[in-house]
């Protein structure tokens, strides 16, 4: 009897373990919302009904959303009422003029519909500036833990932390349009490997953790040095997360051919877009494509050096582009589909995006229901090399 007990007790905990085994990580499909998921709430800006984009970006077959939780203004007064000076007007994230937002209780309001529906939410923050430029007042590592720090507790006064994957410090750290109240040593974007940047990264982390030590963190970057996460030690992020489009490669070589210069308020760089960008790509397609792959590949082998797993939200193609006169979505999305597909056959990666595009207020992107469905079913069903997640991320993916 003894032996028949133990025989099954056996058999039992073998069941258990291949249960266990089974039950792998996948990657998010996740979208970047950034600031435009409260700033674009007038009449046919997107987001004035968010049931309606949520349950479309359900439908797409998204899990995951990516969005500026403003915790700079959260943790000056979280019920305020700030008025927002636009940080462009060409370009359709966020508002073209001035504008005026709450920050609580819309974020939890949102964060709540996310869960509802099963989306998870990655909070992140461009900083946007207000008239009275709050954001100045980050003055140093441990002011910027203190503002994530009063908005996680404003998040998790409603019970809604279990929503949250990940907490982004600064979207493209560090940058003077994302980030100005930070003097690195040289005035480069995104320069973050310098001793005062890691420095910085280090110790918001370090402060941030103590109070949030199951919340993974990390500064998102796009510098285009990818090679670095092999070089630099951040074992102090939880994941990295990284934006790449083709159009930067090789010296932005796309961009200067096509003369396109940062697109803030000056119209001639769509100009140039409009007259040069489809017909430069379609000249020679491969070489573009190739330009691409091969820094997704060089990321995906930089990435599992450093033991790390990689999250991006903006990606692959050309980094500005918006419905517009003689603009054509396909070859956007046909490098796109490309992206997306390498990185999820990678396996480094445990959220891929489709585009920076993908809102309701990019028209021409959104409205393909059936091209956002293949990519999304891809994403999901990738593997995942799980030996570069921690149990902390893990837990979150789960």
């Amino acid at each position: 009897m003894r032996y028949r007990v133990a025989t099954l007790l056996f058999v039992f905990a073998l069941l258990f373990a291949e249960n266990v085994t089974a039950k792998k990580i996948k990657p998010l499909a996740i979208t970047m919302w950034d600031f435009s998921w409260i700033e674009r709430r007038w009449a046919g800006a997107g987001f004035e009904d968010w049931d309606k984009a949520l349950d479309e970006l359900k439908e797409r077959g998204y899990n995951a959303v990516r969005i500026d939780a403003f915790p700079h203004l959260v943790a000056e007064n979280a019920t305020k009422e700030f008025t927002l000076l636009p940080v462009w007007d060409q370009q359709v994230w966020g508002s073209p003029a001035i504008n005026k937002v709450q920050i609580q209780p819309s974020l939890n309001t949102f964060i709540r519909k996310c869960k509802e529906r099963k989306i998870k939410v990655a909070l992140s923050s461009w900083y946007r500036q207000d008239v009275e430029n709050i954001r100045m007042k980050i003055i140093s590592p441990e002011k910027m833990a203190d503002n994530w720090i009063k908005t996680l507790e404003s998040i998790d006064q409603e019970g809604l932390l279990d929503a949250i994957v990940y907490v982004d410090f600064c979207n493209e750290w560090p940058g003077y349009i994302w980030a100005p109240f930070f003097k690195n040593e040289k005035d480069i974007w995104g320069y973050w490997q310098s001793e005062t940047s890691l420095k910085f990264m280090r110790r918001s982390i370090e402060v941030f953790s103590l109070k949030f030590p199951e919340i993974p963190v990390l500064y998102s970057f796009d510098n285009q040095r990818v090679e670095l996460y092999a070089e630099k030690d951040l074992s102090f992020f939880d994941l990295f997360e990284h934006h790449l489009w083709m159009v930067q490669q090789n010296n932005s070589e796309f961009y200067v051919k096509v003369g396109y210069p940062t697109g803030l308020f000056d119209s001639q760089g769509y100009k140039n877009v409009v007259e040069k960008a489809e017909n430069l790509y379609r000249e020679k397609p491969e070489y573009w494509q190739k330009l691409l792959t091969d820094k997704i590949d060089l990321l995906a082998w930089s990435a599992k050096k450093a033991n790390r797993t990689l999250v991006t939200t903006e990606c692959w193609g050309i980094v500005d582009y918006k419905d517009w006169p003689l603009l054509n979505w396909e070859w956007v999305k046909e490098l796109c589909e490309i992206g997306t597909k390498r990185a999820a056959a990678s396996g480094q990666w445990v959220g891929i995006a489709t585009s920076n595009f993908c809102a309701p207020q990019f028209v021409g992107m959104w409205r393909d229901v059936a091209w956002h469905k293949r990519l999304t079913k891809i994403i999901k069903s990738a593997e995942v090399d799980e030996r570069c997640v921690n149990e902390k991320l893990r837990k979150r993916l789960e």
